[in-house]
């Protein structure tokens, strides 16, 4: 699995603890940024990981500022993202197993590393369990095509 990964400055430490635990892992780690704790606009390296999980370059992604809000906000905008702010285990689970989340979105201000680590763990290993979930998705795309159509008018 290959996964990519950003963060803004608030994000920069948590995303370099959690960027070695996956290369501990053997799991090959693209990171978008930021380069270290200077100031960078989260809305960039949002837009740049969701691109890359939206066009299917990765699987996956993981997203990382301040309180993960807005980093939330931004990548959700992309078609065929669902990326999912998780503050805790039972979120981390969740969202894959009943939302498929294709992004790993965490609060470097907010989540420790120890239990951001742990959330990781364990979205890495849930898996998305399909059945009436399924439609729940097909409708959630749908929605996709439907913003598309408003957005051409």
């Amino acid at each position: 699995m290959k996964i990519v990964i950003g963060s803004d400055h608030a994000g920069f430490e948590l995303k370099a603890h959690l960027a070695a635990f996956l290369i501990e892992q053997k799991i090959e780690v693209a990171d978008l940024g930021a380069p270290g704790e200077i100031f960078v606009d989260y809305p960039d390296i949002a837009s740049a990981v969701a691109e890359k999980v939206s066009r299917k370059e990765f699987e996956r992604g993981i997203l990382i500022c301040g309180s993960g809000v807005g980093m939330s906000i931004v990548a959700n905008r992309f078609p065929g993202v669902r990326a999912a702010l998780c503050n805790d285990l039972y979120a981390a689970r969740m969202s894959r197993e009943h939302n498929d989340a294709n992004i790993l979105v965490l609060g470097g201000r907010v989540t420790g590393k120890d239990l951001a680590r742990e959330i990781l763990k364990v979205w890495l290993e849930s898996t998305f369990q399909g059945g009436h979930h399924q439609r729940r998705l097909e409708k959630i795309e749908s929605l996709d095509e439907k913003i598309r159509h408003c957005r051409k008018k």
